[in-house]
Formats: structure tokens, C-alpha cells, sequence
């Protein structure tokens, strides 16, 4: 084992890291925003059990996922193993051989929902390897100042690193950053610039039973678009980026309005059409897919938040479709250091 993995020994980090909506309707692997359901990750480096075939010798999860990430892959395959070791990789720490993981998640994002729940993995294990990679505590000082500058090298390298990993940034930089944040991939960079959401906006979420895959998502999706509907989305993110800035939330009106994923991911989830006008006829500000489904995420006031909810929930009931309805904030912190010893 080399001296800096023998470092890592006896360390131990918790991070938390929050949910997010990706897209918004038009903004199509480039808009996010976050909420505050957090994902709580602690992870401590031991020495390795012989004949371990992972490195992760323990892994525990409460809430969603229990009974089954436990028993699913560790290392590729487990986001927040990745993560943690790719984040490692890059900082210099290229021999872990001899190092195990003890991981305890506490997880309350469900999976192959939209709510970025792997996106929300994968920062957790690059912000816990950014931690290891610093002497105790230093990090945790410089954290939230280092991150809040958008040329800070630590901010570039973790969302450059989640989006590789993730393949697009519309889920990782807003874990990161929190709040709404409009993001772009190109050459390997990612910018990002965020904005604080205001504290009244409320994420209605009508979470389905179903599952979606993120692959089987987009593989529905067609190679070329109408102009129409290219022109029609570009319109509506630019409005309502400016919108959003200038914190004006009835812009999330057309923002919401699709034409290039929703249209085909329907012929997949065919209830997405009534719910989501069920949501607006109730008096939601806007309303979506969260990411590639099958959640709803419609955008409200407190005062229409109840009557949102019921609609959706009357419309799934009317169509047979099990779920459930869950009221969150917006949440403008992004992903936090909660200890580091």
C-alpha cells in the first residue's frame, strides 16, 4: 500500500448531497434545479478484509434502495464507489489496493425516478474524495467559499468529473451548486451558472410506482427534431433563464413546455400528458417530467399546493397509476460537508 493511501486509514467523512429536477420542460440536459431531499453518505477507510473481491467491505443503506444496493454492484456500477475513486484517481491517490470502504447511506431519493438519484451519488462520493484528499478539517473551512467562486479550480473539477461520469451536467450541478442552475459540456469543461430559487416555491412531486430507466428514456427519443420544435425550446429556455434570474417564477409557465423529449417519452409513460395537465388546470405554476421520469414535478405556490397535489393524485387514481404525492422546497444549498474526521 502506498503512504498516501495509508493516510486515508481510520478517516472518516459524511457529506450530504441534495435531489434535483433535471430539465424543466424545455431545458433539456442543461437546466436543474435542487430540493431538499438529501441523500447522507459516510464513508470510512479501513484496511481491506482479505479476499474481499470489493473494496467496499461494507455497505449499508437506509430508506430507498434498502434490501438492494447492498446486494447490487460495488465499484463501477455503484455511483458513489466511482465517484469516491475517481475522485481520488485524480487528486494522486492511484494505489488503493489495500484500502476498504465502510459506507453508510441514508437514502431518502427513490431510484429511476428523475429525482437524480445517481446524480446525487456520484457527488457524494467526489465531494467525500475531495475531503480525504485534504488533512482533516481543511477542506471543510474553504468548502462553501471555494465552491461559490465559478472559476475555482475545485468547482471545475467536481463538475467536470460528475458529468463525466453521468455523461451531462442537468443533475450534477445543481447536487453541487444547489439552487436553479443552468449548465453546459463542452470539450470536457462544464460551466455552470446558479441562482437562488425563492423561498415560497414549492416542488409538488407525484412519484409513480413505475420505474424508468434513464437509457430506455432516451432511447425512445428521435435523432432529428422538427425546426419548429428545436426554435420553440430555445425560446423558452432563454426566457426563462433571464426569468428565473431576474426571479420572476411565472416564467416556469413556458419554461415547463417541451417539444423535443416529453412528446416521445410519453408514448412510454402514457399518463404524463393527463397528469401534467391535471397539475396546471389546479393551479400549478408549471409542471414536467422530472428528468427522464416517472416522477411529475409541478411548480407552486403555498397557497395552490394542496389542490395540486389532489389533482395529481385523482388523475393517477383515474388512470390506475400507483404512487404517491410529496410537497418540497427548492433548496439553494447544495452539496455540504457534515463532518470530517
Amino acid at each position: 500500500m502506498s503512504e498516501p493511501a495509508r493516510a486515508l486509514l481510520g478517516r472518516k467523512v459524511v457529506v450530504e448531497v441534495p435531489a434535483t429536477v433535471a430539465n424543466l420542460g424545455a431545458g433539456y440536459d442543461c437546466l436543474g434545479l435542487a430540493i431538499d431531499l438529501a441523500l447522507v453518505v459516510s464513508v470510512e477507510a479501513r484496511s481491506r478484509e482479505e479476499g474481499r473481491p470489493s473494496r467496499a467491505d461494507k455497505l449499508e443503506v437506509t430508506g430507498e434502495g434498502a434490501g438492494e444496493l447492498e446486494a447490487g454492484k460495488t465499484g463501477k456500477g455503484n455511483r458513489f464507489i466511482e465517484g469516491l475513486e475517481a475522485g481520488l484517481a485524480a487528486t494522486g491517490f492511484d494505489d488503493l489496493d489495500g484500502v476498504g470502504w465502510r459506507i453508510a447511506m441514508t437514502n431518502p431519493i427513490p431510484l429511476a425516478r428523475g429525482l437524480g438519484s445517481s446524480g446525487a451519488a456520484t457527488v457524494a462520493g467526489l465531494l467525500a474524495a475531495a475531503v480525504l484528499g485534504h488533512p482533516p478539517g481543511k477542506l471543510a473551512s474553504l468548502y462553501a467559499s471555494r465552491l461559490a467562486e465559478p472559476s475555482s479550480e475545485l468547482r471545475q473539477g467536481l463538475l467536470a468529473l460528475a458529468t463525466r461520469i453521468e455523461d451531462h451536467p442537468d443533475n450534477v450541478a445543481p447536487a453541487l451548486l444547489g439552487g436553479f442552475v443552468a449548465s453546459l459540456a463542452v470539450g470536457g469543461e462544464v460551466e455552470a451558472f446558479r441562482f437562488d430559487l425563492p423561498a415560497e416555491l414549492r416542488v409538488v412531486l407525484f412519484i409513480p410506482d413505475v420505474r424508468l430507466a434513464t437509457a430506455e428514456m432516451r432511447r425512445v427519443l428521435p435523432d432529428v427534431v422538427p425546426r419548429a420544435d428545436a426554435l420553440a425550446n430555445l425560446a423558452r429556455v432563454a426566457h426563462g433563464v433571464a426569468g428565473i434570474a431576474s426571479g420572476r417564477l411565472n416564467v416556469l409557465r413556458h419554461l415547463t413546455e417541451d417539444r423535443l423529449h416529453e412528446p416521445y417519452r410519453a408514448a412510454a409513460f402514457p399518463e404524463l400528458p393527463e397528469l401534467e395537465a391535471a397539475a396546471r388546470g389546479a393551479g400549478a405554476i408549471g409542471v414536467c417530467l422530472a428528468g427522464s421520469g416517472s416522477t411529475i414535478a409541478a411548480f407552486a405556490l403555498p397557497d395552490a399546493v394542496d389542490s395540486v397535489g389532489q389533482a395529481l393524485a385523482q388523475a393517477a387514481a383515474d388512470r390506475s397509476l400507483a404512487g404517491r404525492v410529496q410537497v418540497h422546497a427548492a433548496r439553494n444549498a447544495g452539496a455540504s460537508i457534515v463532518a470530517d474526521g
